[in-house]
């Protein structure tokens, strides 16, 4: 009995069925299943990490930073746009990602004819690399056919790039920019030098005010075309040419041909491109002589009336000065510039003395250096010392080799009643010169715009061919031999034509300069500045007096 008591005792002491205990080892096993099973998946995927390489875990860490530049926008003197920056897709390759190099080149090559193929291959061969650039700034429609190639390890990005919607209009005063949109030449590096660019990582357009400049659009138009036919009719190996503001200095066309694209860069490095309005040196010729009847006249030693015997040659060493033209009598001061006699520049260079000479040269920037925002100026080229022969042969353009946008400069600032002129391709807002001291008299800036205008009316003025009815045009010639190392080529010779306009109160000058012209069936084969540089001038302020506001007068009044 006892025995059976404790039999039922012990019983009731043990659970009755194992519920409890089954669903507790049920939980803890689900528990440590799923536990193990996350532990498993992420263990797949780091190994799947470590094999595969991710491109978008690494490519963040690893991408240089590749820096562009944004930059305002420049317009000419009426906001009409000439550079902006447009968004525009880069390629660049992830050589980690890259299957096959050589498939990857040969097949870029039919889209990128002119890319560099072993350059290419030797980038994509370093796969601890992952990132190179194939090419930066390309237009939509070459990124789509790159896209559509379908290459493994390429891909695109979106940058700045630099954009002239005029095409090669004023190539050489714009400049260019390098691929990572800096100004590397032109306006576009006085820009990044004096107007600030910002630094951007994607295509973040510039916020900063455009940058107006003194260039007038249709004026510089016309300017090239007429050069471009010049080119054409006299067979010439360049040519120049500029438009100046005499009261404000602002350059409203420039021109060189042959031109450069400012959307290719490379163009400008080739010798025959060079921008010869700023860019070079060149001894001018007879033009030349506006400087010095200048300096005679302001001298006070003569007047335009004053006749100089010129009736002789002149000795110079073992050379002789002769007239091309001689008028085998004496001429007056007047006359010695409207006949161009070399003879007479050279005695009145003589008369006032080399020193005083060179001193007048200075004092109207013809022998100093000289800025603007396109760059510095070609250096001029003068004698070491100032001898009776070098101040003869600098009285009629030689011997001394100026930059035209320089001696453009000097002879607007005689005419402009003796203020200096200091030339700027930016737009200004008023007439006020910043020399208030005159370099020469009022007096003697009244007589040579006079002279110069005679000697495009006067029967036996050389500047005839520049006459423009109803414009009061006045200008001087200059023809003169080619300086080449060691002295100076055969038949071949630079003309050039100084202009202003209206002459009664000079207001524009303009300067046109033809490299190497040819004599041809409308010059009657001759090749002087009278019979080519001259029309071109005619030619071309027929074409911009109006659009520069001046009005004509009635034909007989204006002679």
């Amino acid at each position: 009995m006892a025995a059976d008591i404790a039999r039922g005792l012990d019983a009731r002491r043990r659970p009755r069925g194992g519920y409890g205990s089954k669903t507790r080892h049920i939980t803890e096993a689900c528990v440590y299943g799923f536990l193990f099973f996350a532990f498993v998946q992420v263990g797949i995927q780091l190994v799947l990490l470590a094999v595969n390489r991710s491109p978008s875990a690494t490519l963040a860490l690893s991408e240089p930073v590749a820096r562009s530049f944004s930059r305002p926008d420049i317009v000419d003197r009426n906001g009409r746009l000439l550079a902006t920056d447009l968004e525009a897709p880069s390629i660049f390759a992830d050589p980690a990602l890259v299957l096959d190099r050589d498939e990857l080149v040969e097949k870029l090559v039919t889209v990128l004819p002119d890319i560099n193929q072993q350059e290419l291959r030797r980038a994509l061969s370093d796969r601890s690399r992952r990132f190179v650039w194939v090419r930066r700034g390309v237009s939509p429609k070459i990124a789509q056919k790159v896209h559509d190639l379908g290459l493994p390890g390429l891909s695109f990005r979106n940058e700045l790039k630099r954009a002239y919607p005029a095409g090669a209009l004023a190539g050489h005063v714009l400049g260019s920019v390098n691929v990572d949109n800096r100004g590397v030449s032109g306006i576009e590096k006085y820009i990044d030098e004096k107007v600030g660019v910002d630094p951007v990582h994607a295509a973040v357009l510039s916020s900063r005010a455009p940058v107006r400049l003194s260039l007038d659009i249709g004026v510089q138009h016309a300017l090239e075309d007429e050069l471009d036919d010049a080119v054409k009719l006299y067979k010439t190996e360049g040519a120049a040419g500029l438009i100046l503001n005499i009261k404000t200095g602002e350059v409203l066309a420039s021109a060189s041909l042959p031109r450069v694209d400012p959307s290719w860069p490379t163009e400008a490095l080739a010798d025959q491109r060079l921008d010869r309005v700023s860019g070079g040196t060149y001894e001018l010729g007879s033009v030349f002589k506006t400087l010095t009847i200048g300096m005679a006249l302001d001298d006070g030693h003569v007047q335009p009336g004053t006749m100089i015997d010129v009736r002789k040659p002149m000795q110079v060493g073992r050379f002789t000065v002769t007239d091309f033209h001689p008028a085998g009598r004496p001429l007056s001061v007047t006359e010695i510039f409207t006949h161009s006699s070399n003879i007479g520049a050279a005695m009145l260079a003589l008369q006032a003395g080399p020193e005083k000479f060179a001193e007048f040269l200075d004092k109207v920037g013809v022998l100093g250096t000289l800025k603007t925002e396109q760059g510095v100026v070609a250096p001029p080229q003068v004698p070491k010392t100032w001898t009776r022969a070098s101040t003869i042969t600098a009285a009629y353009g030689h011997g001394i080799a100026v930059a035209p946008i320089q001696f453009a400069a000097a002879a607007a600032t005689l005419l402009n009643h003796g203020h200096q002129v200091q030339p700027t391709f930016l737009r200004r807002f008023d007439a006020e010169s910043a020399d208030t001291k005159p370099r020469i008299s009022d007096a003697t800036s009244r007589q040579l715009a006079n002279i110069m205008r005679l000697n495009v009316t006067a029967p036996d003025g050389t500047g005839r061919e520049a006459d423009v009815p109803g414009y009061r045009v006045g200008g001087k010639t200059g023809t003169a031999d080619l300086a080449i190392r060691g002295g100076y080529a055969k038949n071949a010779v630079i003309t050039s034509f100084l202009a202003s306009f209206p002459m009664d109160e000079p207001q524009y000058l303009t300067f046109v300069v033809l490299f190497q012209p040819k004599g041809v069936a409308d010059t009657q084969g001759r090749r002087t500045a009278g019979t080519n540089a001259a029309p071109v001038t005619s030619r071309l302020i027929s074409r911009v007096a109006a659009q520069l506001g001046v009005a004509p007068m009635d034909v007989a009044q204006s002679q």
